[in-house]
Formats: C-alpha cells, sequence, structure tokens
C-alpha cells in the first residue's frame, strides 16, 4: 500500500510538472474591430491597426486603447484596407490599399514621425499598376540593416507574378525613405525586373520576419487550394507563381502546375490542403528559450499557432502549440525584452502566450 501512495505522489508531481509547462493563454483585451497587425513601442504600449482605418495606441498594462488621428486615403474594398504596422526608432511604417480612384487600389507604404495623437504619413512606395480588386494585398513589412522590404500580394491576378515590369506578387526592397539601393536586382543582371523588386513569384505573402540567428529573412505565402508554404527571401530569385501550384491547385478544382521544379526557390515546408497560413516571427527570448530559432506561424483557416523546426533551409518538424482555442490568428509578435508572446485575432481579442 505504501508503494502504491508512493508512486501516485510521483505521478502526481511529475504530472503537475508537465501540466505546469504547457503554454498558457491569457486574453489580454477584446473588443477590436477587424484588427490586422501590431508592433511595440516598449514593453508596456503597443500601436494596432484596424482594416477598417483605424490605428490605436494599447497600453497593455492598463488595457486601453486610444485612437490616432492619421490623414492616409484608404479604399477598403474585401481583403484591402489598413494593414501593416511597423514601429522602428521613432518611426511609424505602414502598409494600406491606397484609394487610387475608380475603384482601382494598390499596395502602398507610407512613413510618419511617432506621435501619440496624429500620424502625418508620407508615401514612400506604391504598388504599379493599380487594381481593381479586392484580393490578395500580401503586406507585411521587416528591415533588415536600414533597408525595408514589403510583400506585395498579386491581387488575384496569378500570372502578373511572373511580370517583373510590375510589383504585384513581388517582395521589393527599399530604403527607410524610399530611395532605391543601388544592388537592387536590377542593377545586378536583372535589366527587365522594376528597380524596387527583390523577388518575384509569390501569391499571397502575409508573414515575413528577419532571424537573429542567420539574418536571413523568412516569409509566409498562401497557396491556393493547397500550397501554403513557408521559405526564405532569396536575391532575385522566383517563387514561381503562377506556373507552379506548389501542390495545390485551382478552387474550381483544375490544376495549376507541379509543387516545385528546378529554376525555381523552394520552399521550406509546404501545407496540403491549406491551412490559411498568416503571420509569422523567428523566436528569440527567454520565455520559451527551447524554441529559439524556430519559426512560429500562425493561422487562419484552423486558427493553429504552429512551431517549425529547421535548418539551412532544410525542414526538421513541426509541431501545433494549440489549434481552436482563440479564433483566426492574424498577426503575431514577441514582445523583445520579455520573450513573451503575443498574437491578435480576426475576432478581436489581443492575447499573451506565456509559461
Amino acid at each position: 500500500m505504501k508503494k502504491i501512495l508512493l508512486f501516485l505522489i510521483i505521478f502526481n508531481l511529475c504530472y503537475s510538472s508537465l501540466v505546469s509547462k504547457e503554454p498558457k493563454l491569457v486574453e489580454i483585451f477584446s473588443g477590436l474591430n477587424g484588427p490586422w497587425s501590431f508592433s511595440f513601442i516598449n514593453d508596456r504600449k503597443a500601436l494596432i491597426t484596424e482594416k477598417q482605418g483605424n490605428i490605436f495606441l494599447a497600453d497593455i498594462k492598463n488595457k486601453q486603447l486610444t485612437k490616432i488621428n492619421h490623414n492616409l486615403n484608404i479604399l477598403v474594398d474585401g481583403q484591402g484596407g489598413l494593414l501593416e504596422v511597423l514601429y522602428f526608432n521613432k518611426i511609424i511604417f505602414i502598409t494600406y490599399s491606397e484609394n487610387r480612384g475608380k475603384g482601382r487600389s494598390s499596395t502602398s507604404v507610407a512613413r510618419a514621425i511617432f506621435n501619440e495623437k496624429e500620424l502625418k504619413f508620407k508615401n514612400i512606395f506604391r504598388a504599379e499598376p493599380p487594381i481593381n480588386s479586392g484580393y490578395h494585398f500580401g503586406s507585411r513589412l521587416v528591415i533588415k540593416d536600414n533597408l525595408l522590404y514589403v510583400t506585395l500580394g498579386e491581387r488575384g491576378k496569378g500570372m502578373i507574378a511572373q511580370d517583373s515590369t510590375k510589383h504585384p506578387g513581388s517582395i521589393i526592397r527599399i530604403h527607410l525613405d524610399g530611395r532605391i539601393p543601388k544592388d537592387n536586382p536590377k542593377f545586378k543582371g536583372k535589366e527587365n525586373w522594376l528597380p524596387e523588386i527583390y523577388q518575384i513569384g509569390v501569391r499571397n505573402p502575409q508573414g515575413i520576419d528577419l532571424s537573429p540567428f542567420d539574418n536571413r529573412i523568412y516569409l509566409t505565402n498562401h497557396g491556393a487550394k493547397g500550397g501554403d508554404w513557408f521559405g526564405e527571401a532569396k536575391y532575385a530569385e522566383n517563387y514561381g507563381w503562377k506556373i507552379l501550384g506548389w501542390g495545390g491547385t485551382n478552387y474550381t478544382g483544375t490544376k495549376i502546375g507541379p509543387k516545385w521544379m528546378s529554376g525555381y526557390t523552394k520552399a521550406i515546408k509546404y501545407w496540403v490542403p491549406s491551412i490559411a497560413v498568416s503571420s509569422m516571427v523567428i523566436y528569440k527570448g527567454e520565455e520559451f528559450n527551447e524554441w529559439n530559432g524556430d519559426a512560429l506561424i500562425t493561422s487562419l483557416r484552423d486558427e493553429s499557432l504552429r512551431r517549425i523546426k529547421f535548418k539551412d533551409n532544410n525542414f526538421i518538424n513541426e509541431e501545433i502549440i494549440f489549434k481552436g482555442n482563440i479564433g483566426r490568428i492574424r498577426d503575431i509578435e514577441i514582445q523583445e525584452d520579455t520573450g513573451k508572446i503575443y498574437l491578435i485575432t480576426d475576432q478581436g481579442s489581443f492575447w499573451r502566450l506565456s509559461k
């Protein structure tokens, strides 16, 4: 009897220890209307965008939201509206579907000096040509070596992603003031490419991050009916849309093309069927130090957070951290000082994931 009791005590202690290490989800606040992106200013405050056009300053500790006025000319249409926000050295960068008249819009990038009451934005880039479509704006931002990388969706136009004389369906690289780097692909052998383009052949990339471990940029991309992927942004290369289908098909069920073939950038991980992969980060922090260097990838369709372990562009394994707990996850960020993970959902809630 004593042996049985001792076994039960040890089992309970071990089980409690395992349970205590599971990540905990805590809702910080709710009530947002279609939030799309957020960016930390410090360990207490963050900027949040709503697709309908609002920018908020969020006090995470006090759970308060303060609206900030701005001057952007937004066309809210389908998936378009006010999209990414990125805070960097007292500058705010924004992507949005700019109203270009007659129902047309472009994925545009603007910047403003940070001010808690009003942001006076000035455009530093707009995708050409403007298109009458409410689909596939891309719109994520990351900074590497004081250069701004922007993901541009192909606006539902398919093979436009193979036309390097047009911006939609590409990754672009510009200076923080909009100037064009002199070592962009156009000036290094890709004479027919627009000067801002860094890489072509993407469909709707809604996640991007710079790894602090290998200094490479990684991104996620929506496929069609199947073919979502996670991979690296590569100089002057081509991910192949819509020559390649990445394992997916058209929504009508017809075949698009092979999953991959030589001459095109190969992704690290594909999802077939699609999970509607959205945002991503490369984790670095103390809170989950066993995840350092791994990609944390969010999903809209199956409402999951996934951890991808990879090395040298080779996929190792995938873990679903949680699924279906909080709704469609639109964005994910890491609080730099604490390593805690924050998420925002289409349902209008702001969450913290911690131990």
